[in-house]
């Protein structure tokens, strides 16, 4: 397997995701670089390898700073789709908060589900919202995520 000379990197799209302290505790096991990216401080524990970006007030501010990095090599947690959409188009592995894997096969269906939500709320319907958040997402997630790190590997892309 060639080695590659991009490092594994995590982007967390940091605004409501509930599982920042799983992707620190991956990253660290792995030594992986992270970025913590919001339009607002949030807290991220003391290390070298995760970084906190603050981006500028403004819708979509903090996916455009998200997208341009996504790549391959990259791994990308949102439950944004269309940042979603944009990121896997980049190359990079990308894994909602609940551990669904959106890829090249998915991420049509992902968007079309989406976008028909948007219309039925816009029109008025009561669609209820998401799921609540569960123990078994989270288990979904670590699971996710650890498969992608190590995909990654396999691949050739290394430590930060």
């Amino acid at each position: 397997m060639p080695e590659h000379h991009t490092p594994i990197t995590i982007f967390i799209d940091a605004d409501a995701c509930p599982v920042k302290d799983e992707t620190y505790r991956v990253a660290d096991r792995y030594e992986l670089k992270v970025f913590v990216v919001a339009n607002a401080y949030i807290a991220v524990p003391q290390g070298a390898r995760i970084e906190r970006v603050v981006v500028a007030e403004g819708p979509d501010v903090a996916d455009d700073w998200i997208a341009e990095r996504a790549a391959p090599g990259g791994i990308v947690i949102t439950a944004d789709v269309p940042l979603a959409d944009r990121c896997v188009k980049a190359g990079a592995a990308v894994i909602a908060p609940n551990g669904r894997k959106f890829t090249e096969g998915s991420i049509g269906m992902a968007l079309a589900t989406r976008n028909l939500m948007y219309d039925l709320r816009s029109a008025g319907e009561t669609t209820g919202g998401p799921k609540p958040f569960s123990k078994r997402d989270r288990s979904t997630f670590l699971s996710a995520l650890d498969e992608a790190v190590m995909r990654l590997k396999r691949e050739g892309y290394g430590a930060a």
